[in-house]
């Protein structure tokens, strides 16, 4: 049977995987899926509930604009507000809250701010517009680097001198990293992002399951994929297994996208990196290199450093780093629900607090 998205929501082939894995459980296991995509996933066909009870999910900080750092959106609100700027973003950032503020904010004010679905369409407004300076918000995972690195490129080669990046893309492995060393941590097994591993490969995760003594699976985003990447990981956990396996071959191999992967070495280098609601992480970050200095808008643009200060209210660090779910926030539906979020998971079509929001997921 090929594997058609038909075939791959195939409520009768999901449910005989979820009895195996009622079947073979025989204690209580906590999972993470890193990706919020797949928490959407799992919440839209409702597949945490048809685990066993003893199988507890934990939603991880794989959602690009829920860790953008507040001092990124705050820089961001600064270039967006000078009159010779066009800023461009994907539109999850909209709705981002700043200290005071967001970007929907700021366009409402008055700046110049526009949705772009790749940076490639800002290279087009700044060759549209050689008065204007475009600047892209370069958020998201290993994902969206290789298309950033290619404009960038790009805007090399054709001379382009009026576009410049905002750079705040993150890195999955070091966050794996801070979870698991973590003494807070209660996660036993890793549901990891197969977008993230089509483009890098998981080349890099058995050194993690070594060290931790942890089964990761490379997981897809369908309820067949989900389903067996739980499968799967359940039968390491139950054996008393840690290694890693490919539960979404038809898109990932062990090397990954080596094109991509270059292109991402040649133009960035990684740096430490805030994660918003957790902390700066070691080298969790991408950084423009030297040689392409001129196209990073913190070097352009001269900024004026301001205090952050976040809800008090809002718990979206312990929800990122798999500590609490949404439902345990006083202010989850309350004080926080999307058309006026707290906190950046309540905004973003990945972020968990919106899918438990969404799909009425208001307790256990």
């Amino acid at each position: 049977m090929s594997e058609t998205p038909q075939n791959l929501r195939d409520a009768t082939l999901t449910k005989a995987i979820m009895a195996e894995i009622r079947r073979i459980t025989t204690q209580p296991w906590n999972i993470m899926e890193i990706c919020g995509g797949q928490t959407h996933a799992i919440m839209q066909y409702g597949l945490d509930q048809l685990l066993p009870s003893e199988i507890t999910l934990i939603h991880g900080p794989g959602c690009p604009v829920c860790v953008t750092s507040l001092q990124s959106i705050e820089q961001a609100l600064q270039i967006a507000a000078r009159p010779d700027v066009i800023f461009t973003t994907f539109g999850d950032m909209l709705r981002v809250p700043g200290n005071h503020a967001d970007l929907f904010t700021a366009r409402s004010q008055g700046a110049d701010v526009r949705v772009v679905y790749s940076p490639l369409d800002s290279l087009k407004i700044a060759t549209a517009n050689p008065d204007k300076q475009v600047v892209f918000f370069a958020i998201g995972f290993e994902t969206t680097a290789p298309t950033i690195a290619s404009t960038i490129l790009s805007a090399r080669k054709a001379g382009i001198n009026n576009f410049s990046i905002l750079p705040a893309n993150v890195l999955v492995p070091p966050a794996m990293h801070a979870i698991l060393s973590n003494p807070a941590n209660r996660v036993q097994g890793f549901l990891a992002a197969g977008h993230v591993c089509a483009v890098m490969g998981y080349h890099e995760y058995p050194p993690i399951a070594g060290q931790y003594q942890i089964p990761i699976v490379v997981t897809g985003f369908e309820p067949v994929d989900l389903a067996t990447g739980i499968l799967m990981t359940i039968q390491q956990l139950e054996a008393g297994q840690h290694t890693v396996s490919n539960a979404y071959p038809r898109f990932v191999t062990l090397e990954g996208n080596l094109v991509a992967q270059k292109m991402i070495s040649d133009v960035f280098e990684p740096v430490d990196r805030q994660w918003r609601g957790i902390g700066t992480i070691p080298l969790s970050g991408l950084d423009l290199r030297p040689e392409y200095a001129r196209f990073n808008a913190l070097t352009r643009f001269e900024l004026a450093d301001t205090p952050l200060s976040e809800s008090p209210l809002c718990i979206a660090g312990k929800v990122l780093s798999g500590v609490a779910k949404p439902f345990e926030c006083p202010a989850f539906g309350k004080e926080c629900v999307p058309a006026h979020p707290l906190g950046a998971p309540m905004v973003s079509s990945e972020g968990a607090c919106a899918a438990y929001y969404r799909y009425h997921r208001t307790r256990e």
